[in-house]
């Protein structure tokens, strides 16, 4: 895999001989509940482990209020990962779900505490609304939980049909977002 993605990069598939771009993907994960960062080094290392994902870059881990959830959620820890993939769309959300499935993540209301979450922000310049996906993230322009972290390790990510991100970090208080130097996350 190349250092700089791009979407014209192909990788042959060493199954079928076919061939698949290698796109660059931005994760955004957080928990708050149980052992924050331990969830967080827990959902790194099963993105770590999944067969046709690299991990590029993963963001300093940063201390955050909950948005929208109930007044009793506690503050979340959230980082950033940046990888390369070869997997379509689907099977990276398939994989996301899984991994939050394996640290106990309930889906009972929308903004409910959990114990991990792994969000799909933009796979490259991929564009996506269905039923179970819409790319890029229908909200990661207006978190700063989000834009933070990720202009740590992508100062030029760019959010499709949004912009860049150290343009859209103008237009939103981040004031709540608060970098841990005692945590961090190791591969």
């Amino acid at each position: 895999m190349s250092e700089a993605p791009t979407p014209y990069v192909l990788d042959a598939d060493t199954m079928t001989g076919g061939m698949r771009p290698i796109r660059q993907a931005v994760l955004a994960i957080g928990s708050n509940l149980g052992d924050r960062h331990g969830n967080l080094q827990g959902g790194v290392s099963a993105l770590e482990d999944t067969p046709e994902v690299t991990i590029v870059a993963i963001s300093s881990v940063y201390e955050t209020e909950a948005v929208g959830g109930p007044a009793e959620s506690g503050k979340f820890l959230n980082a950033v990962v940046l990888i390369d993939t070869t997997l379509t769309v689907h099977t990276l959300l398939d994989r996301a779900l899984a991994i939050e499935d394996a640290f106990g993540r309930e889906r009972s209301e929308i903004g409910a505490p959990r114990t991990l979450d792994v969000d799909l922000i933009v796979v490259g310049d991929r564009v996506a609304n269905d039923e179970q996906l819409i790319l890029p993230h229908p909200r990661a322009h207006e978190r700063g939980f989000v834009l933070v972290p990720w202009l740590e390790i992508d100062p030029e990510g760019e959010i499709p049909g949004h912009g860049f991100a150290a343009d859209l970090i103008g237009d939103i208080d981040t004031s709540t977002v608060h970098k841990r130097e005692d945590l961090e996350i190791i591969l």
